[in-house]
């Protein structure tokens, strides 16, 4: 237990010492004060790590660096001291630590390898650069070899190899001939990354003895040249002219035709390959495929998409480029090879590592004495970096102990620091691929405020608009600063002014009265210091008479107008612009003061003017159109669609091409720009044509590229500017013949719906893809690490198989290839899918939280296992609740919230939270499938916070030197209120504020007599709550004392009450003062600073309804008089209703509620009809037997269920009496009344009526009254009622 309490105590403080990381000074840039304050080393500028440098010239390491007093510069290299002064050949540059090793003099560049470093020591401390390794570069000579000279056949693939030697840097290879020009390169033949020269397939015009490897190496300017390589290539019709010298004109000879062949790849080899890549630099991955017709390059990235705008294709798309690689971007990426009789492929498997890169670099700390602060050095990495510390350039656990130091992993914290405490630390974040290092000081000092603010600067802004005036200052500690306007002016306060953290003074709009002397007073507890600036506030520029739109004929003059007022202080230019661009340089434009005018004007003049007026403070500018008005144009030509072409022809059929020709039709007057050639598969889709390719206008001959077992027909489409034509008829059809499949199903996934099953789906063929009769599929699929065989069926031309009784979510290599009547198509590749995913197993293991403050938490867990995960990991949710507030031991609905953070995260943050509340979270690992167990409810408590604002202050009973002040605690206290702060101040008829008192009053009050006042006197009052956090949001409120003990002759207004609903408020008050009184309501939400909303009052009422409010807001309200200066009620606080989660349908509009109301009062109408004709004649009602049954109504037996008296207890009953009964108001029976009167035996209205007119209610037990709402009565008149106002 100690051990946990140890921890969690060393985490609070260093959470303490990160806030307090905030409060470190910032020296600000100016040269005057750096020169003056101490300063320990800084490096400004040093060499790069890996420094490669050429060995002919003189090598310059450098090391530069800044500081106060200036740092002194040493060197080690190959981490021992460096002696400069020892060797002649190496000067060290004056006032500098860069070092200048005389290489042109004698000295040999080879003997000065290694590693430097330097450090720069001044009294305050120590700062080393980075370990800069120094290799000269290298350029060695080719290797002599006999290259025998390349003989190969028309078709074939060929490789012309470099191999460079091997130099420092790398060198650039290209590829040229005798004549020093650049070898052409296309999709045939292309330079590989390795610099060897591809070509896919070789053609007769290949044939040269000069290709010619070159190796420029660029540090040392200098071009190594490889012997030149022969190439001859022998073509098949040098073969058949050969052939046919030795034959009979009876004789068939001619050698076989250039064979067509599938892809193969000549670099990467085999099917798959690895890469590995730092972060940050440029992934390049290469596919060079040999192949008749030359194979087009096609890359993919497998289970994603390649990075959009960081992706390049490079040497005819052979080449994929990623630039900024990140650890994102690992993964396999697929080349494919493909041209018409096939494809290949190859998957490389992409690891991205990373070097150290920062995540918060340590930076510079200036403290003053007895502060506290922190140095952060957080890196990341691919694999994770290790920090190290080290202190003046020595290992901090070998360096001089300073007990204001402590060393908390990648973080120093520092406490009470004295000056003696001044060091650079440096931190060292390193992996296998690499290191950062970085300088950081921690400089104590103690320096009085200094204000960097020229004295008497003048400041010029435009009326209305913001005016920034400057307080830039210095001091250790931070000085507070202080705003006067005047010479003897108050200190600025209030919602008009804005103060920076720089000291900058905002006048968010400046008027003509904020012109004057400003004083910016910064003050420390080592001194105080002023300075007096000047601000001028000007008129705006504005633009009186602008231009306006015109039309004019050709030939024709205009004239625009611009008339400007501006201050007569500032000098304005004007400035015309045609189409957002300078005036043409022409003689007809003539720019006067107030006008453009263009003379003989022309068509090129058509556009838009614009006048700019400009000022040192302003700009405005305005705009009109000029419209040219020409003549009217002659009869246009007709231009139309091309007729569509005629005689199509096919010509040269071989298996796998054709050639296609036809006649144009008519152009039109619009030359044809192209063709397009569209196919009809007469065999597999009849009726539905497909783009096949598009040549240019000029060519009415194509070679078209066919596929095995389709029915060809082709039609041809012109195309010309004004559109495409109708398309040709038809050609005569062509059948190829059949073949086996060229490829493969796309899109094969293997994924379970159900955990024993495994669902494997492809893409099928399209029909022309079958390439004959019979397609099917062959499915094959085993489990993968398991030594198992492949198991497989054939299926029919469907796109989905179904695997039963397979393990829960465990991965299967799946292979699916295609088949037909001739035989099979390629060998597939192979994927991977997985069986179905089920339930988690197991719950996040443990959870812990770390508030952080009083409404944000960290949660942390353990991941669970992945085997008990059951399938794709998706995240975690974290599931959360309030269940008490610490400060009102309340509970209420519970209201569970969920945060879902994706991948195998083991952390989140909780915002939003409420403070000083007691929450309980748990964690829930998340699949495919759904949702694991949850983990152990974890109980964590939230601190206090601020609290909110008092929810109501009233001032009541003035008198010649006291005032009442009532309030009502905050809605939302956040915490254990600990008091109340009331601050008030008097304010004069100038409204000038006089000295603020203060009172701190206990959290248990609710009153307070202010006495010892002025009379007739306003004050004004500024009241908070207040936890041991801080002071919440004030309310103010204003009262004036009265002026002798007469009755105040000023009018008031008091006992502001509000009822408020969800989205509206009714608002009343008491009003005392002179009659036909104007009133009006001011409102807004309680706490905000925004400008109070204003409601007119029709009429003199005393009540108002704020309407279209936001559902579960607090507002404040407050009532005042119309004519009466500065009269208004104290401040009322209410908070609306929160809003519903739908809206109800009102029933009194539903159409069945209405009918249903209709049949009920003509029900009722007919009962009292009835009962109206029986007492006309006279009619009793047994009344008498009743009572003899029941002498005693009083003592009849009480219903358990409902608590009414006896059986003749009627269900009506339980309504409450109304006022409008006749009853009279002492609540009895008058004696003259009739003796059958319904009064005496019915309670009122209770009395009812049955069906046959009998009467029911006499001796219904007596029901408590209820209180009814308002002053009317919610419930429908009783029949007696009805009845005597019916007679």
């Amino acid at each position: 237990m100690m051990k946990k309490k140890s921890i969690s105590a060393s985490k609070a403080s260093l959470v303490f010492f990160l806030c307090q990381m905030i409060s470190a000074l910032d020296v600000p840039l100016d040269s005057k004060l750096l020169e003056e304050l101490s300063q320990p080393p800084t490096i400004t500028q040093q060499s790069p790590k890996d420094y490669i440098v050429d060995p002919r010239e003189n090598i310059v390491i450098q090391c530069e660096a800044k500081g106060k007093p200036p740092p002194s510069f040493s060197w080690t290299r190959n981490g021992t001291h460096f002696d400069i002064d020892k060797d002649e050949q190496v000067t060290m540059k004056p006032n500098s630590g860069t070092l200048v090793i005389n290489i042109m003099n004698g000295g040999k560049a080879e003997a000065y390898e290694g590693v430097y470093q330097c450090t720069a020591r001044n009294e305050r401390g120590a700062a080393i650069s980075n370990n800069i390794v120094i290799r000269p570069s290298r350029s060695p000579l080719w290797t002599k070899e006999k290259l025998e000279p390349n003989q190969v056949r028309e078709g074939d693939s060929l490789v012309l190899h470099c191999r460079p030697p091997v130099g420092l840097p790398p060198p650039i290879i290209f590829w040229m001939d005798n004549a020093f020009q650049r070898l052409p390169q296309s999709e045939r033949v292309s330079q590989g990354l390795n610099g060897d020269l591809y070509f896919s397939n070789v053609q007769p015009e290949d044939t040269r003895e000069d290709y010619i490897c070159y190796a420029r190496f660029n540090h040392t300017q200098t071009i190594q040249q490889k012997q030149p390589i022969s190439v001859k290539v022998f073509s098949m019709d040098s073969l058949n002219d050969t052939i046919a010298a030795n034959l009979s004109d009876t004789d068939i000879y001619g050698a076989k035709p250039v064979t067509e062949r599938p892809p193969i790849l000549l670099t990467p080899t085999g099917t798959t390959s690895n890469k590995v890549e730092l972060r940050g630099n440029v992934l390049l991955l290469e596919c060079i495929a040999a192949g008749l017709p030359t194979p087009v390059i096609r890359w993919i990235k497998e289970g994603g998409e390649l990075p959009a705008n960081r992706t390049f294709f490079e040497n005819f798309k052979k080449t994929l480029k990623i630039i900024d690689v990140s650890e994102a971007d690992s993964g396999n990426y697929k080349c494919i090879a493909r041209n018409i009789l096939g494809s290949t492929h190859h998957v490389i498997s992409v690891t991205v590592k990373a070097a150290p890169y920062w995540i918060t670099a340590p930076r510079n700390l200036v403290l003053s004495p007895g502060e506290d602060g922190t140095l952060i050095c957080r890196a990341n990495g691919n694999p994770k970096p290790s920090i190290s510390w080290l202190a003046n350039g020595v290992p901090i656990a070998i360096a001089p102990e300073d007990p204001s130091r402590k060393v908390d992993g990648d973080t120093i914290i520092f406490s009470a620091v004295q000056e003696r405490s001044s060091a650079v630390y440096q931190c060292n974040a390193s992996n296998e691929y690499g290191y950062l290092l970085a300088n950081a000081f921690v400089n104590v000092l103690a320096e009085p405020p200094r204000i960097l603010t020229p004295a008497n600067k003048l400041y010029q802004v435009i009326l209305d608009s913001p005016a920034l005036i400057d307080c830039a200052y210095f001091g250790s500690p931070k000085p507070e600063i202080e705003w006067f306007k005047g010479v003897k002016g108050s200190i600025l306060r209030g919602n008009e002014y804005v103060f920076h953290d720089n000291g900058t003074l905002e006048i968010p709009v400046a008027q003509k009265d904020s012109t004057g002397t400003y004083t910016c007073v910064a003050r420390n507890e080592l001194g105080k210091i002023q300075n007096e600036v000047q601000l001028e506030v000007k008129d705006p520029t504005m633009i009186i008479k602008q231009p306006e739109y015109k039309v004019i004929q050709r030939y024709g003059h205009v004239s625009f107008e611009c008339i400007i007022k501006h201050d007569s202080t500032l000098i304005p230019t004007v400035i015309w612009l045609k189409d957002n661009d300078e005036l043409p340089d022409d003689e007809r434009f003539l720019v006067g003061k107030d006008n453009l005018t263009i003379m003989n004007v022309t068509d090129k003049d058509d556009g838009t003017y614009t006048c700019i007026v400009n000022t040192t403070l302003d700009s405005v500018s305005a705009s009109a159109v000029l419209t040219v008005v020409a003549a009217p144009p002659t009869p246009a030509i007709i231009y139309a669609r091309p007729n569509p072409p005629f005689d199509l022809e096919l010509t040269g059929q071989l298996e796998r091409s054709i050639e296609l020709s036809w006649i144009p039709g008519d152009e039109n007057n619009s030359p044809i720009t192209s063709f397009v050639i569209e196919y009809e598969d007469g065999l597999h889709e009849p009726g539905v044509w497909h783009y096949q390719t598009e040549v240019p206008g000029s060519q009415t001959t194509v070679q078209l590229k066919l596929s095995p077992y389709v029915n060809y027909s082709f039609r041809v489409i012109a195309v010309n500017e004004i559109g495409r034509s109708q398309p040709s008829e038809p050609s005569e059809q062509y059948l190829t013949k059949s073949a086996n499949p060229d490829e493969n199903p796309s899109n094969v996934q293997g994924i379970g719906s159900e955990p024993d099953n495994l669902v494997i789906t492809w893409e099928s063929l399209k029909g022309f893809q079958s390439n004959g009769p019979g397609l099917q599929y062959k499915v094959s699929w085993r489990q993968k690490d398991v030594d198992d065989e492949w198991t497989s069926v054939v299926v029919a031309n469907v796109s989905k198989y179904i695997v039963s009784g397979t393990p829960t979510f465990v991965p299967y290599e799946i292979k699916v290839q295609a088949l037909n009547d001739l035989g099979y198509a390629p060998e597939p590749s192979e994927v991977i899918g997985h069986s179905g995913e089920d339930l988690p197993m197991v719950a996040p293991g443990n959870v812990q939280v770390h508030v952080i403050n009083s409404t944000l938490a960290k949660v942390h867990w353990d991941p669970v296992p992945l085997k008990s995960v059951r399938g794709h990991l998706q995240g975690y949710k974290v599931y959360y609740w309030k269940v008490q507030s610490l400060s009102r031991r309340s509970k209420r609905h519970i209201e569970k919230k969920i945060l879902t953070f994706r991948g195998n995260k083991t952390f989140g943050m909780l915002p939003g939270l409420e403070p000083y509340s007691s929450y309980k979270l748990n964690v829930r690992v998340v699949n495919g499938k759904g949702e694991g167990p949850a983990s152990p409810d974890k109980v964590f408590k939230t601190p206090e916070g601020v609290p909110s604002s008092p929810s109501f202050l009233k001032i009541t009973n003035p008198t010649l030197d006291s005032l009442t002040l009532e309030w009502g605690s905050p809605t939302h206290p956040n915490g254990v209120l600990i008091s109340y702060i009331l601050k008030f101040q008097p304010i004069n008829n100038t409204h000038e504020l006089g000295p603020l008192v203060e009172i701190r009053i206990p959290a248990n009050e609710s009153s307070l007599i202010l006495k010892n006042l002025n009379y007739s006197t306003r004050y004004k009052f500024y009241f908070n709550a207040q936890t041991s956090v801080g002071s919440g949001s004030q309310i103010t409120e204003e009262a004036v004392t009265i002026m002798d003990e007469v009755q105040p002759l000023y009018p008031r207004i008091r006992n502001v009450t509000t009822a408020a609903a969800e989205t509206y408020a009714n608002i009343s008050w008491e009003y005392e003062g002179p009659d036909h009184a104007n009133f009006y309501v001011e409102y807004g939400v309680a706490g905000s600073k925004e400008d109070w909303k204003k409601e007119i009052v029709n009429g003199s009422r005393s009540f108002f309804v704020l309407k279209g409010l936001t559902p579960g807001t607090a507002y404040k309200v407050r009532v005042g008089a119309e004519g009466l200066s500065g009269f208004r009620s104290s401040e009322d606080v209410f908070e609306t209703g929160p809003a519903m989660a739908s809206r109800q349908v009102d029933i009194a509009t539903q159409g069945w509620f209405i009918g249903l109301m209709c049949a009920v009062a003509l029900l009722i109408l007919i009962l009292l009809i009835v009962c109206f004709i029986r007492r006309n004649k006279g009619g009793k009602y047994p009344v008498k037997e009743k009572e003899d049954a029941h002498a005693d109504p009083e003592i009849q037996p009480m219903k358990e269920d409902d608590g009414t008296f006896g059986e003749y207890s009627d269900a009506e009953d339980h309504k409450p009496l109304k006022k409008g009964s006749r009853t009279p108001s002492d609540r009895t029976v008058k004696k003259e009344d009739s003796d059958d009167s319904l009064v005496d035996y019915g309670e009122g209205v209770n009395g009812q009526f049955n069906e046959d007119g009998s009467f029911i209610g006499q001796y219904s037990g007596k029901k408590e009254k209820e209180p009814a709402e308002g002053n009317e009565s919610s419930e429908a008149p009783s029949p007696v009622n009805a009845m005597n106002s019916f007679v």
